[in-house]
This record gives C-alpha cells, structure tokens and sequence, in this order.
C-alpha cells in the first residue's frame, strides 16, 4: 500500500475509536440540577362576610294613629247584603248596615267601603239613608249621608245633620267630627243656619259618658 491509503485508514480507525467515546461523554455528563422554583404565595384568606345593616325601607314601619284612636281594632259590618267589587276596590253592603269598630257604631241603609290598592285597609266609607253614629264618648249624630274619612279620622255628615250629646244638641247643614282631635265644625245651609243648645252643667255632675261602665252603649 501507498502511504495515501495508509493515512486514510488510520483516520478512519481514529474517527471509529473516537466517536462511541465522544458519545459517551454527551451522554454521560451530569446534567445541571433544575433551580429550585419559588412556591406561589398562599392565597390570603378570605374576609369575614359581615353583613351591613340593612336600610329601613320607606314605609317599613307603620306610622303611629292619632293619640287615643286605636287603627289596629277590627272593623265588623253585618248587613243583609255584600257586593265585592274587586276591580274598583270597593264593597258595598246594602240592608241594615250595623259597623262596629272601637266602640263606636255607625248604621245606614247603604254603606259603600273603598279599599287602598293592595285592598287591605279601607280608604273611606260613604253612608247613606237613616244614617245614625255613635261615637265611644256617646255622641250620637245623624244625617242624609255620612263620609268617613280613615287617614284623617274624619266623619262628615251631609245633610240635616245633627249631633248631640247628653242634652246639648247642634244642628247644621254640614257637620265635621275630628274623631283624633276631639273637634267638631258645624256648617249651615242656605235656608237653616246652625243652631246649637247647651245646657250648663253643674262642675260636680259628672256626664253622662263618664257615669256609664265601660262598654255601656249609649243612645
């Protein structure tokens, strides 16, 4: 062989001796430990729900009736008939009308009771033929026609009317009773003027309301 040869097989020798041992060492060498990672923080705990007082809302509480007026007492009609009228929130009872709330009566031929709109209290009542009231303190009026008022505790009675207590009388066209304030305002017509008859009481003479028992009816 020439020595062109002989070179070529040396190096290919060299190059199959060198190669595993290149290999080996790729593969053998240590592979760098990986950084440790920090661990993600522990997510903070959440806040206590503590509930915020909650805001009253309009009209949550009921606001109190006038002072010696209870509006919490039933109110109890008997009558020969009723007509519930749901649409136009009213009920109308017809035929010896008797009403009946904190002691206080209040009869009529016809008697049309107007409702609010969740139909649950009564707005006002309109009263009508051989109207009689008698409040709790015994005094007892009469008209034509009687409107009763709730909000205001308000009863007006329309037409001769007349109201008396004891033997003091008065008349008029129009007579206004503030049931909460103790108040009446007699109104004449245009052919009667208002009449009123008081009769002095001696200062010990209790009256008539205050001689009578508790749940004594009178008139």
């Amino acid at each position: 062989m020439n020595q062109t040869r002989l070179l070529a097989l040396w190096l290919s020798c060299a190059l199959a001796v060198l190669a595993p041992a290149a290999v080996w060492a790729q593969t053998s060498a240590p592979k760098p430990h990986p950084q440790p990672q920090p661990r993600p923080a522990r997510p903070a705990p959440p806040a206590p729900n503590v509930a915020k007082p909650k805001a009253a809302e309009p009209g949550s509480r009921s606001a109190p009736g006038p002072p010696g007026i209870d509006r919490t007492s039933p109110v109890t009609i008997d009558a020969d008939q009723l007509e519930n009228l749901q649409k136009e929130g009213l009920v109308v009872f017809t035929g010896n009308v008797v009403a009946n709330q904190n002691n206080s009566t209040h009869y009529s031929d016809r008697m049309e009771v107007y409702l609010d709109a969740k139909g649950d209290g009564i707005v006002r009542t309109v009263s009508t033929g051989n109207v009689k009231i008698v409040t709790r303190d015994c005094r007892i009026g009469t008209a034509k026609r009687a409107e009763y008022y709730d909000a205001e505790q308000r009863v007006v009675l329309i037409g001769t009317a007349r109201v008396w207590q004891e033997d003091n009388v008065v008349t008029g066209e129009r007579i206004t009773i503030y049931l909460a304030e103790d108040r009446s305002v007699v109104e004449g017509g245009k052919q009667e003027r208002v009449k009123a008859v008081f009769y002095p009481r001696n200062q010990e003479q209790p009256s008539a309301a205050a001689k009578a028992p508790a749940g004594t009816p009178c008139g």
